[in-house]
């Protein structure tokens, strides 16, 4: 049997399109992957998604999101996609021991944040380690923050920080920043940020919540103990595309390029969430992108039939 429509992911990108191919009578297949729910299910409070004015945990909410979609007819199969072939309609997608065909697919893969691999930064996220400044920035309101990365995402972070945090540290392993100049000289200007240059985190201290990172110098070796209570990893993300690598057009950094709308270069595939979006990463843009993939592709299923 050709499902219709199958969307593969299950963050606000996949689950916003399933809600609304559900209601449009697609009938939508969602290829949920064994950590369904995305990047949100990391996050302890999210408090900027509209509609939830005294916030909401973001495994909670990527459990509403799924009773929706459920609500109106969408169907879930909890396995991880192991191959895709797009090479012809309809389209095969293999996932745990089945294969499933379809004529319109929706990638909303997402992104993962790049993390650092050191002692107590799994143990603590959600507890003062984050990947997202504008997600969690506001918990640390009068706190210490420390910021790990040189490019032009932790000059951003860090300045975005100032706004919350009492102090900034940014920990950058080499004298200069890779960042772009400008965004460079801001954060060095900065009254409330201070670099820490030619040094690297190894250790995230702290028993329930963040208190202290462990920070080595790398020329001179020297060890000291900064304490912090907030500890932003920016040292990138990739976007989750290995699945459609060479058969779906991809930009430099490697994520997925779209067009007129959510089109992406094989007819009848359309991407939506952090997979094609590298400036925004919100769980209501790529909400908003998911809504605009369905549509896109219910008119391009109609086109077809």
């Amino acid at each position: 049997m050709t499902e219709r429509l199958v969307i593969i992911g299950s963050g606000p990108a996949g689950l916003t399109a399933a809600i609304y191919a559900a209601r449009a009578d697609l009938e939508p297949l969602v290829v949920e992957g064994f950590e369904a729910g995305g990047q949100l299910m990391l996050t302890t409070d999210v408090e900027n998604y509209p509609g939830f004015p005294d916030g909401i945990m973001g495994p909670e909410m990527m459990q509403l999101f799924r009773d929706q979609a459920e609500r109106f007819g969408t169907r879930f199969v909890t396995a991880d996609v192991q191959s895709l072939d797009l090479s012809q309609r309809p389209f095969t997608i293999a996932a745990g021991d089945q294969e499933h065909l379809a004529a319109a697919l929706i990638v909303a893969t997402g992104a993962s944040a790049r993390w650092l691999g050191i002692p107590g930064e799994d143990r603590l996220r959600g507890h003062g380690v984050s990947a997202c400044a504008t997600c969690d920035g506001f918990f640390f309101r009068d706190r210490e923050i420390m910021v790990v990365g040189g490019g032009d995402s932790a000059m951003e972070e860090a300045l975005f920080l100032t706004k919350f945090g009492s102090k900034v540290t940014v920990v950058h392993r080499r004298d200069e920043f890779r960042a772009s100049k400008i965004m460079a000289g801001r954060v060095l200007e900065h009254p409330k940020i201070e670099v820490m240059w030619d040094s690297v985190v190894d250790e995230v201290l702290g028993d329930d919540a963040v208190t202290a990172a462990r920070v080595r110098n790398v020329t001179t070796d020297q060890v000291s103990d900064v304490p912090v209570e907030g500890f932003f990893v920016a040292i990138g993300h990739d976007p989750n595309t290995s699945l459609v690598k060479g058969q779906l057009d991809l930009d430099e950094a490697g994520y997925l390029l779209t067009f007129d709308g959510t089109a992406t270069s094989v007819a009848g595939v359309f991407g939506a969430g952090d997979v094609v979006d590298h400036r925004y990463r919100q769980a209501v843009t790529a909400a908003g992108m998911g809504c605009q993939a369905a549509l896109d592709a219910e008119r391009w299923l109609e086109s077809q039939e």
